[in-house]
C-alpha cells in the first residue's frame, strides 16, 4: 500500500519543485506554497459533490451529447472551479502574490494538491498500472490546465479594469482542456478518439510552457526589467 501511496504521490510532486524552481526571481514563501497544495487535497471535496449531486442533474439520453455535458461541465468545470475558489480565496488576495508569474505557481499548488489526493484514490484501487499511465497523463494535464488558469488569473491581479473578464477566460481556458481530454476517453465507441486526449494533452503542456515563459520573461523581479523600469 505504502508502495501504491508513493507512485500516487510522486508525480505530483515531481511538478511541484519543476515549477517551484521556475519562479526565477522572486520565490514565494515555501510554507504558504505548501499550504495551497495541501488545500488542493480539500478542494477535491466540493468537486466531488458537484459531480455527484450535479452530474445527474446533466443527464441525457443522447450519447454524443451526455458524454460532452459529463466531460465539459459535470467532471472539467466542477473540478476547475474548485480550484479556482481555493485559488482565489487562499492566494490570489495574498501580498506575496506580487507579479503575474506567482498566478501560475500558486494556481499549480493549488490543481497539483487536488491531483495528489485524486491520483492516491485511482492508483490504491487500480494498482501500480493505473499509477504509471497517470504519471505522464492525468497528473500533468492537471498542471498544465493550472497554468492555463493561473496566466490570466496573474494578468487579472495587477489589470483591475478587466480583472473579472481575465478570471472568467482561466477558467473558461482550464475547463476547455480539462473537458476535452475527458471527452476524448469517454466517447469509447470510437476507439480513434480517444487519440485526442493525448494530443489536447500535448498542445496544453506547449501552451503551458509558453505561458510560463511569459510570466517569467515579463517579471518585474527579472533584472533586465529593473534595470528599463528605473527612470
Amino acid at each position: 500500500m505504502l508502495t501504491l501511496i508513493a507512485i500516487a504521490l510522486a508525480p505530483a510532486l515531481a511538478i511541484a519543485v519543476f515549477i517551484y524552481f521556475k519562479d526565477k526571481h522572486e520565490k514565494e514563501p515555501l510554507g504558504l506554497l505548501l499550504k495551497c497544495f495541501f488545500l488542493g487535497g480539500v478542494s477535491i471535496v466540493p468537486a466531488i459533490i458537484l459531480e455527484v449531486y450535479g452530474g445527474p442533474l446533466l443527464a441525457l439520453d443522447e450519447y454524443w451529447s451526455h458524454n460532452f455535458v459529463h466531460a465539459f461541465v459535470a467532471v472539467g468545470f466542477s473540478e476547475e472551479f474548485s480550484k479556482y475558489i481555493f485559488f482565489k480565496r487562499f492566494a490570489y488576495n495574498r501580498a506575496e502574490f506580487n507579479e503575474p508569474f506567482d498566478g501560475i505557481i500558486y494556481s499549480v499548488m493549488v490543481s497539483l494538491g487536488f491531483a495528489a489526493l485524486e491520483n492516491v484514490m485511482y492508483v490504491t484501487d487500480g494498482g501500480i498500472g493505473v499509477g504509471l499511465m497517470r504519471m505522464f497523463t492525468a497528473v500533468p494535464a492537471h498542471a498544465a490546465n493550472a497554468v492555463m488558469m493561473g496566466y490570466f488569473a496573474g494578468l487579472a491581479k495587477f489589470n483591475p479594469q478587466r480583472e473579472k473578464t481575465l478570471l472568467i477566460t482561466g477558467i473558461l481556458a482550464a475547463t476547455f482542456f480539462h473537458g476535452a481530454y475527458d471527452f476524448c476517453l469517454f466517447v469509447n465507441k470510437v476507439p480513434v478518439i480517444a487519440f485526442g486526449a493525448l494530443i489536447t494533452l500535448i498542445v496544453v503542456i506547449i501552451l503551458s510552457r509558453k505561458a510560463i515563459k511569459m510570466h517569467s520573461d515579463n517579471s518585474p523581479f527579472r533584472p533586465e526589467n529593473i534595470f528599463r523600469a528605473k527612470p
